[in-house]
Parts: structure tokens; C-alpha cells; sequence
């Protein structure tokens, strides 16, 4: 992904964006690809590792150990209107914030897919994390029949927020605006983005 050091992520923003915007896709070599989300451990390993599970019928599930794999997470994004801009002449963009992960995969014994299923449970809904009724002994054991855990050593980070940092000021507040009058998801959703970090949003 092409990253200019303007556009850059810090390793903190990077952990904070992998975990709001957890669901991936993940590419090997030969374009596969699979949608799945992913639990992040910063500290763990020089970069960090992923922990997720996929498939047994998916092609994923039987050939993916030892392989290496490109993982994309995507967060808010939107159309940006040259007419936003005070300065002219201007040209219509898309602001976007993502993530690019390479990493090697490695597969997971029954005992770690299993804490792998708890740590995505802990992230989203760790209230049912010891719901017996929900997730029995026996049906745990029949869900680790059809499911392949896997760990994805990190080898390199590339992560990007697009959102007009190099705009002058002017242009900023009128994309802030702009946002601001669109009522399409996207747009609110980069807008809400842009103003919780503070980024791109003019002073």
C-alpha cells in the first residue's frame, strides 16, 4: 500500500484501529481469500500476532500452515467533493483509513483454538463468554470438528488515514461541512472518525 510518512499510523493507532475494525480479509499467494475477524496482540512478537479460526471446508482450513498471507482491515471511508474545498482548482478524492498486515500463518491445537474462540468472545460479547446454555461443553467440542484456529506471526505493518492532513485549514472545514451535510452511512461514519482523533479537520 502506498503510505506517505503524511499519512503514516503510529503502532498505538494501529492496535486501536485493528481492534474497532477487527473484520478482515485475508489473500494468500495464489488469491484466495477469506473474511473472518481477527484478535490483535501488539505485544506479542516483534510486530505483533493475529489469532482467528476459519473453516475446515473452506480452502483455508487445509492449506494454509506455514504460507504467508496479506490481511486488510478496512475502516471508514467516503466520497470528497471538490466543491468542499475553499482553494481552486481541486479534484474529487476518497478518504480512507486502513490497515495491511503480511504475515506467516501458523495453525493452532485444539486446546488454542479454543482459548482463540474465547479471546474473539472476550472482544465482542464477553458476557456470554461461561453461558453454558449457549455454549456447552459438547457443542464447543463439535464446533472444533469444523473450524481450523490459526495464529498469523507479523512480519510487516503498512497502515494508512488518508483524510486531507495536507489540506490547508480552509479546505479542512469544508470537508468537515461537507461530511456534515451528507447523510449517507459512510460519510458519517469517516466524519465521526475524523473528529474522535482530531485528524484532518482543520483548527
Amino acid at each position: 500500500m502506498h503510505t506517505p510518512s503524511k499519512w503514516k499510523m503510529t503502532p498505538e493507532r494501529v492496535s486501536q484501529f485493528i481492534k474497532t475494525y477487527s473484520f478482515a480479509l485475508m489473500v494468500d499467494s495464489e488469491f484466495e481469500a477469506t473474511h473472518l475477524p481477527l484478535v490483535y496482540k501488539a505485544d506479542e512478537g516483534e510486530l505483533g500476532t493475529l489469532y482467528g479460526h476459519v473453516s475446515r471446508a473452506n480452502r483455508h482450513g487445509k492449506g494454509l500452515d506455514k504460507t504467508c498471507v496479506l490481511v486488510v482491515f478496512s475502516g471508514p471511508h467516503s466520497y470528497i467533493s471538490p466543491t468542499w474545498y475553499a482553494e481552486k482548482p481541486a479534484v474529487s478524492t476518497w478518504n480512507y483509513a486502513a490497515v495491511h498486515v503480511q504475515g506467516e500463518v501458523e495453525y493452532l491445537d485444539n486446546e488454542n483454538t479454543l482459548a482463540c474462540l474465547d479471546e474473539l468472545i472476550s472482544q465482542y460479547e464477553p458476557s456470554i463468554l461461561h453461558d453454558t446454555d449457549l455454549l456447552p461443553a459438547d457443542y464447543q467440542a463439535k464446533l472444533l470438528r469444523g473450524i481450523v484456529g490459526i495464529k498469523i506471526n507479523v512480519q510487516s505493518v503498512q497502515a494508512k488515514e488518508k483524510l486531507g492532513q495536507h489540506k490547508s485549514a480552509a479546505d479542512q472545514q469544508g470537508v468537515v461541512a461537507g461530511l456534515q451535510a451528507d447523510t449517507h452511512s459512510d460519510a458519517q461514519a469517516l466524519l465521526r472518525y475524523m473528529l474522535k482523533h482530531e485528524i484532518g479537520i482543520g483548527s
